[in-house]
């Protein structure tokens, strides 16, 4: 299929899923708010979760999807015995560490609590009882996270995306029981408390639904992971040696969160809930486009590379940078100037007030200074891991992490939750140019003239989109303040706006033009 093709499939399933989150986070802040309830929900979910983006969707998938692809072009078979190997060792690492995990989640929490959470005794208790509830979901997403790397391999990739719709379904389905129940009072405060717990046990359930999902699909490709004694094996030992290092550079974003978390105790009651309701919004573009692009890419380029096809691998990085700025880039500038109207029309409301959707919206305006950057992280280090370096991508994004973790302690007690994203976007932006220059210096890649020239017309293209939306705001405020129906008017127009602006500059300044759509339709192999 063509680059085009596959991130259409994969974004495609990424935007239903991301739609059902929209669709949760809203219930989410209308039920629990910011602070209390929420803060400790939140805790709870973050930590498996991002252990999950971490070492599962970051490190291991960057680590055996090449090793995978090297053992299928030479033998079936020896991937097949490759994948066991690597499941009989991941199984009881899984179970020992979530065990512990499960044991010392009190001390866990409390490293990462403010101290308004840290300070409420019943409500810290419940925050540890669903983190032990909901921790299970790391051992079930990372065994699925094996079987999904299996299937984009082989190029199967719509069951994978698929998968996290069953993650929201479940939480929706929670929350929609804790909507039914009292709002206010005592009997509100415990019926949160009982939506927390809920929501905790969804987690845990949707991790069973999306492995036996994914293994279904897996069985129907006609693939089937032969069971294995678990060993150090020489190929378990390279895949060792690829994914300790991929820990650290697949994974900057999921660091830079928690760096953030240890940032965020500091801060005041809400501060927690606030980054995490402005990061729906950041991670929508970015998992539709960044990690489509980045799924979708790294097959294609550990074959490329194997058969010494360099023009096709570096044709395939520079489309890839190419699409994932013209869809990237002006989901910023639009988010930047207009997403506090997005935030006020579909939170707030009940447990979530106007200054906590103020306070959202300025943490999205700076998370979004760095979207096109994670965006690009993800187009990028796929060309190390495809080369079998995970080792680069370390040293890149612990130097980016070093100026975010600088700029924290200058931002946070000027800027509070604002400055911890606006920290993190100019590290993302510092670990880009850090990647390209040494893709350059090795002559692995080197962004093509043409290319060059195609994004500044993409930057235009999308000031001038963000000229209009800054002039549509002035006239929108009110609308923002009104009944639903207004917000939701006013939302139509923004996007409306928007479609009709980008897309008539695109094509007047030839961005987009019959020839670079047949490009990118192009066959990847």
């Amino acid at each position: 299929m063509s680059l085009l093709k596959n991130v259409g499939t994969i974004g495609g399933l990424t935007l239903v899923s991301r739609l059902f989150g929209f669709a949760r986070d809203i219930l989410l802040a209308r039920v629990l708010g910011a602070g209390g309830v929420a803060d400790a929900w939140q805790l709870a979910f973050q930590l498996p979760n991002l252990f999950r983006r971490l070492f599962a969707e970051g490190a291991f998938a960057s680590a055996f999807v090449p090793l995978f692809n090297r053992h299928m072009a030479e033998d079936e078979p020896a991937a097949k015995r490759f994948a066991g190997e690597i499941l009989a060792v991941l199984l009881p690492i899984l179970v020992v560490f979530g065990a512990v995990m499960m044991v010392a989640m009190p001390w866990v929490l409390y490293a990462f609590a403010n101290a308004d959470l840290r300070g409420d005794e019943q409500m810290f208790a419940l925050a540890v009882t669903m983190g032990r509830i909901a921790f299970p979901y790391l051992i079930f997403m990372s065994l699925a996270t094996l079987v999904a790397a299996i299937l984009n391999s082989l190029s199967r990739f719509a069951a994978a995306a698929a998968a996290p719709i069953l993650l929201n379904m479940c939480l929706l389905a929670a929350l929609v029981w804790g909507a039914l129940q009292p709002a206010s009072g005592a009997a509100g405060e415990a019926a949160r408390a009982e939506t927390g717990v809920g929501l905790a046990i969804a987690v845990s359930v949707s991790g069973v639904l999306q492995l036996g999902w994914l293994y279904w699909f897996m069985r129907r490709a006609g693939f089937r992971i032969p069971r294995e004694r678990p060993r150090i094996t020489p190929r378990v030992k390279e895949m060792g040696v690829l994914i300790v290092p991929a820990v650290f550079g697949a994974g900057v974003y999921q660091i830079a969160r928690f760096i953030d978390l240890a940032f965020i105790r500091i801060l005041p009651d809400g501060s927690l809930t606030y980054m995490a309701m402005a990061d729906r919004w950041n991670q929508l573009p970015l998992g539709i486009i960044g990690i489509a692009l980045g799924t979708a890419i790294l097959p294609a380029l550990s074959r490329f590379i194997s058969r010494k096809e360099d023009d096709e691998a570096t044709r395939l990085q520079a489309n890839a940078i190419e699409l994932s700025m013209l869809l990237t880039v002006p989901c910023a500038v639009a988010l930047f100037i207009a997403g506090f109207a997005f935030v006020k029309a579909f939170m707030e409301g009940q447990a979530f007030t106007a200054e906590d959707a103020r306070v959202t919206g300025n943490v999205l305006q700076a998370l979004v200074v760095g979207l096109p950057a994670y965006v690009l992280v993800k187009v990028l280090t796929p060309n190390f891991f495809a080369r079998k370096d995970t080792r680069t991508p370390v040293y890149t994004a612990a130097a980016s992490l070093v100026v975010t973790v600088g700029l924290n302690f200058a931002l946070v007690p000027v800027l509070g939750v604002v400055g911890l994203a606006l920290a993190g976007a100019v590290g993302a932006w510092a670990n880009i140019v850090m990647l390209s220059a040494v893709l350059a210096r090795r002559g692995f890649f080197r962004l093509p003239p043409r290319v060059v020239g195609r994004i500044a017309r993409i930057v235009l293209a999308s000031a001038v989109m963000g000229a209009c939306l800054w002039a549509l705001m002035q006239v929108l405020e009110p609308w923002l303040s009104g009944a639903m129906v207004m917000r939701l008017a006013a939302i139509g127009a923004i996007m409306a706006v928007s479609l009709v602006a980008y897309g008539a500059s695109t094509v007047a300044l030839g961005v987009l033009d019959k020839a670079t759509i047949q490009r990118l339709m192009r066959r990847q192999t």
